[in-house]
């Protein structure tokens, strides 16, 4: 499989990462929102001193100057009622109307300092005061004095005409106010029309803002994220050839950069399993004709092995008898030597075969009792439990799935083990009891033999191991290798329990529910040959 390679992910011009991207964006949002609150700020401020302006300032000033206007005419009233009959409380309203003027001239100075109305103002002050000095004060005095019926036509004329001209400023006075009133609306609308189309242009400007973030966040992160991920899926469902190389920001890139060396990573790791795929099938390949050799092996030494070896007992039997006369005790020892050594060699191939088709070829997995497998274990070592008088309890042993005939095979090898290995001064004991534990058959098997020590507690499971001489005990040393073998094939344990004293115990551990294991079927004979013994 080929593999391209990815271009480094700094090459040509520098790039951004996925982080200066967003603070970029947010720097740019921020300035954008830092614009239009001082903008908007400001068109506020310009639209709320123009409506300040029109109430505060003027919408006032004309109401104190109609005010004004009020207290003269109440002055021009009251001076005339006072000429005409001479009466002091008619002076009342002059009196009154010169302190309202006075408030109202204050007060229009107060709340509009640099109104333009207030040269109006200013004349209408300045007539009136000529008028009260001119006129009015000095006919109060004549009237007082003289008496009403001494004021003549003349002298009245010419009181109108002075007040006239104070007519005439508060005209124009009122007239300023309005005029200053219409510029002050004028401000206001303008300003209103300012702060509209200002508002209107930064909601503008902010929608512009936000596409163009979202066109630039598109563009330099999420479209490459995207084919990112399009390339994750892809070489994920297995197009190992594909080139991760998505550009956009330096992390991004940095990140498809990885992806790429992983997935070449990956690319020779697949090369390198294929070659051990194909390497473990020529194995396997090998292992089965290795197989086929083995089986052969096993025929040939369980049938064209074993006929010389009985042909070799045979004659030197013969060879014994004939030449009896001739043959002095040394010769005949010779041929039991060579006669007991062919028997043990048919023996050792037999129960080396017996050893090799355990976990290669064995019965259909069925359920079966163990107290039944027991059982038949017990007839096939009659002989021997007989001849040692030896007594046997069996506990309520479980129900497991496994094979028949190798289970037979170990209850036979390891009770046959405890009877071999017994203590000459006491009758044989043997127990076998079963508990569940923990999801798992614990069962033990407790003999007063002769027992084992704790550091031959590994040694005696391992094939051809004896713990004593031939001469004392018989036996192969393969026993409980089979019996550690027949357990591990149905996925146990099995043990010496070195705390165990006056005697040997044996603990086995199998599943509650043993899986059948698919192997060659064969169906071997379930009688098993004369036990091996603890120490081989």
């Amino acid at each position: 499989m080929t593999t391209d390679h990815a271009r480094p992910a700094g090459s040509g011009r520098r790039r951004w990462s996925a982080q200066t991207w967003f603070n970029v964006v947010l720097l740019a949002m921020a300035v954008l929102l830092g614009l239009s609150a001082v903008i908007g700020a400001t068109v506020l401020r310009n639209a709320a001193q123009a409506s300040d302006r029109l109430i505060d300032e003027i919408s006032v000033g004309r109401i104190q100057a109609e005010r004004m206007q009020t207290a003269l005419v109440n002055q021009e009233t009251g001076l005339r009622g006072f000429v005409l009959t001479g009466k002091e409380e008619f002076l009342q309203p002059y009196e009154d109307g010169q302190r309202s003027q006075l408030v109202a001239s204050s007060q229009i100075r107060t709340v509009a300092p640099r109104a333009r109305a207030l040269p109006a103002l200013e004349a209408v002050d300045r007539l009136s005061a000529q008028w009260r000095s001119g006129y009015a004060e000095p006919m109060i005095e004549h009237v007082r004095a003289a008496g009403p019926e001494t004021v003549s036509a003349g002298q009245a004329e010419g009181g109108k005409r002075a007040f006239d001209a104070v007519r005439g400023a508060l005209d124009d006075q009122n007239a300023a106010w309005d005029r200053a009133r219409d510029t002050a609306r004028a401000e206001l609308a303008a300003a209103r029309t300012v702060r509209d189309v200002t508002f209107f242009a930064i909601l503008v400007a902010f929608l512009v803002t936000v596409i163009t973030v979202a066109m630039l966040l598109r563009i330099a992160v999420f479209r490459p994220l995207a084919r990112l991920g399009d390339a994750s899926r892809r070489v994920t469902s297995g197009d190992f050839d594909y080139h991760v190389d998505t550009g956009g920001p330096a992390d991004l890139a940095a990140l498809a950069g990885d992806m790429e060396a992983m997935r070449r990573r990956i690319v020779s790791e697949l090369e390198e399993a294929r070659a051990s795929r194909q390497q473990i099938a020529a194995q396997a390949e090998e292992l089965k004709r290795s197989n086929a050799e083995l089986e052969q092996f096993a025929y040939v030494a369980s049938h064209d092995l074993q006929e010389p070896l009985r042909k070799i007992a045979s004659f030197c039997q013969m060879l014994q008898q004939r030449y009896a006369s001739q043959l002095d005790d040394r010769a005949n020892t010779y041929i039991d030597f060579a006669v007991d050594g062919a028997k043990r060699m048919q023996v050792l191939i037999n129960e080396l075969l017996t050893f090799s088709r355990v976990g290669r070829v064995h019965q259909e997995p069925v359920e079966m009792d163990l107290n039944d497998v027991v059982d038949r274990a017990l007839v096939n070592l009659s002989a021997a439990v007989e001849e040692s008088e030896a007594e046997i309890d069996v506990g309520d042993l479980p129900v497991i799935v496994g094979d028949r005939t190798q289970f037979v095979m170990f209850w036979q090898n390891l009770i046959g083990n405890s009877l071999k290995f017994r203590d000459a001064d006491r009758r044989p004991h043997i127990r076998i009891e079963a508990e569940e534990q923990d999801g798992q058959w614990r069962m033990t098997l407790t003999d007063n033999g002769i027992g084992i020590a704790p550091n031959f507690a590994e040694k005696i499971f391992i094939i051809f191991q004896r713990l004593h001489h031939r001469d004392a005990y018989e036996g192969t040393g393969i026993g409980l290798a089979l019996c550690r073998k027949i357990v591990e094939q149905h996925q146990g344990r099995i043990w010496l329990d070195t705390d165990h004293t006056g005697g040997a115990r044996f603990v086995v551990t199998l599943p509650v529910t043993v899986p059948p294991q698919e192997t060659s079927k064969e169906t071997p004979q379930e009688t098993v040959p004369v036990a091996a013994g603890e120490d081989g």
